[in-house]
């Protein structure tokens, strides 16, 4: 929707044309932008991913799109570094302006709005099937706040939401805010649940603007001592206010694993490790007996090495994510340095037919000789 939206806007004149869209990713995002973005005209799309936290899976679904619009780059950091560089960029004017910046991902408020349509589908089909349910409760995994941002939004459009439930991995700085006001940020813990592995939840924000009474004096206030002291600290009414809008839980890597075999046991069904936390954070809150939706993060087929912890013989993998093992991959490798970002982001804009690398040709051909091959036999049958 996204990818459609700024093509659209592109032709009919806005921004001379042009696009340069800088995202972060933490794993399943980036391939998300990069779909909706490949190819579009006018757009250059440019995602920083950290370096060796994302899974293989995650990566090749990246760094196979042969587009040329396409960039993906390898960030020398943490899923938070990248964010940060991202957001860097937008606060340096004369970068942003010069190229055009833009944004994807759930820095971009069409991103969160897109997700309310999950709520909405799915409390629809509850209350399809069960016309006496009054409410229906979200359970959602979360590292950014997007996705669980989204259905606190549903909830103020009237839709019926119970129980809201922010589910963290070892990364828990959510749940420690919605459990004791402590806003605090530690430093980034390496888990089986890579997507989830973020400890300055951009989306966070936006909730804290509601927070203040949507007022943005009292938000900078806020923000700015945590920028500065790393830590936010909330109490009286405020927190209670915060407990009754969002309940949360906490799955660590045993709970995961558990929850993963005890589902494909009991259900013949297999979570991927994002999922299973919201599942996890289900059953410690006791909801599994009332009307409660799990929003799945991601197929269980893009973590093997996770998975294989808890399930053995792993499911055959999906004919899409298979076929990642033999395509030809291209990706860029930088430092974590401003400077540099935005130097690399100024080539991509700039370069009016950028020479593409050998793996990138062989890729396109692959791709050209396939697709006469695909119309020789059509016109046989």
């Amino acid at each position: 929707m996204l990818g459609n939206f700024f093509e659209y806007f592109l032709e009919t004149g806005s921004n001379e044309g042009r696009l340069a869209v800088l995202g972060a990713t933490s794993g399943d995002t980036g391939s998300a932008a990069i779909s909706g973005l490949r190819g579009k005209k006018g757009i250059d799309c440019i995602i920083l991913f950290p370096d060796g936290r994302v899974s293989a899976i995650q990566e090749r679904q990246m760094t196979t799109v042969p587009d040329a619009n396409i960039h993906c780059v390898a960030v020398d950091g943490t899923f938070d570094d990248c964010q940060e560089l991202v957001k860097a960029s937008f606060n340096t004017p004369a970068f942003r302006d010069k190229v055009h910046l833009g944004a994807v991902n759930s820095i971009n408020w069409c991103r969160v709005l897109a997700q309310t349509t999950y709520y909405f589908w799915s409390y629809l089909r509850i209350t399809d099937q069960n016309k006496d349910a009054k409410e229906v409760h979200y359970s959602v995994p979360t590292g950014n706040f997007g996705d669980v941002l989204a259905g606190y939004y549903s909830k103020q459009m009237g839709l019926p939401v119970g129980k809201l439930i922010v589910a963290t991995n070892e990364n828990d700085i959510l749940h420690r805010f919605f459990t004791k006001g402590e806003y605090h940020r530690e430093d980034i813990a390496k888990t089986i649940s890579p997507s989830m592995d973020i400890c300055v939840s951009s989306n966070f924000e936006r909730y804290l603007f509601h927070l203040s009474g949507n007022d943005p004096s009292k938000l900078k206030g806020w923000m700015d001592d945590f920028e500065s002291t790393k830590t936010l600290t909330l109490t009286g009414e405020l927190l209670r206010k915060a407990q009754s809008d969002f309940d949360s839980a906490r799955a660590d890597t045993e709970m995961t694993l558990k929850t993963i075999k005890e589902y494909n046991e009991k259900y013949g069904y297999v979570l991927c490790p994002h999922s299973a936390i919201g599942v996890s954070a289900i059953h410690q809150l006791s909801l599994v007996s009332e009307t409660t939706v799990c929003l799945a993060t991601a197929h269980d087929g893009k973590f093997p090495a996770a998975v294989s912890q808890a399930i053995s013989p792993l499911p055959t993998p999906p004919p899409q994510l298979a076929i990642l093992e033999t395509l030809p991959t291209r990706r860029s490798e930088v430092p974590n340095d401003l400077a540099v970002i935005q130097k690399f982001v100024e080539d991509c804009v700039f370069q009016k037919k950028p020479k593409l690398n050998k793996t990138l040709q062989q890729a396109l051909i692959g791709a050209v000789v396939v697709g006469v091959v695909a119309v020789v036999l059509a016109r046989r049958r």
